[in-house]
Parts: C-alpha cells; structure tokens; sequence
C-alpha cells in the first residue's frame, strides 16, 4: 500500500538520483540549479534575491555560487541601469550551450515515456505538494508571467503585453518565463 511515508522516500531517492546526475560539465548540482533558474526566469527575475527565493538558499551560497559562475564564464553581472546596488544576472552563450546537455533532460525523458494519466497525475501531485511546502515556509510561489493576475495581454498577436505591477511593457518570451512577482 502507498502511504505518505512511501511516496517521500520515493521523492527523496528521485531526487538524489537527479542531484547525482548533476556533475556534468563542470558544474555542481546548486550551480546548475542556478542555470536552470536563470535560464527560466523572465528579466525582473534575474537577480541574486530572486534565485536566493526561488532556491531557497542562505544569500551566501547563492552569492558564492553566482560569483563561481561567473569565474566559470556561465553568468554575466550586469550593474542595473535605474539602481546601481542591483544586479541582474544573464547567461553567457556557452551557459545556454551547456544547457542543451543538461542531465536533467535525461529525467525529462523518461517522465516523457510514462502514460499521459500518469504524467498528468504526477504533475498534479508534485504542484500541489511544492505548493504546499512554499506556503508553510512563507516563500514566493513564482510562476509564468502570463499566468499572473498582473499581466495584461498584448492587444494584437505577438505582443507580450503589460505588467500592472511593476507598469512595464513584456514582450512574448517575458510572458512565457517564470516572475518573481508572480500572484495567482
């Protein structure tokens, strides 16, 4: 029988399998974690505060882990132009390179081969249960741009449309990307 308890061992074993194939290139498992945000969060949410939330890191780890990256020639520190305390953080050409080998494809793939219930479920599950999780720790939810009762869509097809909160224009990939902001 499934109990609870089953299903987290399940999760933690799962999880240690991706965080084992997660040596590749180079890169450590919370550095690639760092990509991987990066390379899904729209331009408000490439900052250091942003990952340090949606990782759920101490900001030491994240500062340790961004400046490593940048050694490594993966991100690119961009002093922000209104503010210049903030920084917002960009993939170079050969981190987006490295992503198209990215080990977590391999995990992608096999979630690819279950059954259409079972991935639906599965997806079902997993959201409600991180979810969860976010709200007992109090952390930010993230979530599409597009999906945010702050977005206003563009008014003609292939225009991304318009946050009411931070009252900036978006542009269709902005949309289609996490946001830090985000409020369902």
């Amino acid at each position: 029988m499934m109990t609870p308890t089953h299903s987290a061992r399940l999760l933690e074993r799962l999880s240690r399998l991706i965080h084992n194939e997660a040596h590749a290139h180079g890169l450590k498992p919370v550095q690639w974690d760092v990509v991987r945000y990066l390379a899904a969060a729209n331009r408000f949410s490439r900052s250091p505060s942003a990952v340090t939330s949606y990782l759920n890191l101490t900001k030491g780890t994240v500062s340790q882990t961004i400046n490593a990256l940048e050694a490594k020639g993966f991100v690119v520190k961009h002093a922000d132009a209104t503010d210049r305390r903030r920084v917002t953080l960009d993939l170079s050409s050969q981190a987006r390179a490295v992503l198209k080998d990215d080990p977590l494809l391999r995990i992608s793939s096999h979630m690819d081969a279950l059954k259409e219930d079972s991935r639906r479920g599965l997806d079902a599950g997993l959201g409600e249960l991180l979810d969860r999780l976010i709200r007992e720790r109090n952390g930010r939810p993230f979530g599409v741009c597009h999906t945010c009762r702050h977005h206003r869509p563009g008014r003609e097809e292939g225009q991304g449309g318009f946050c009411n909160l931070l009252q900036e224009g978006l542009t269709v990939e902005d949309g289609n990307l996490l946001c830090v902001e985000h409020a369902a």
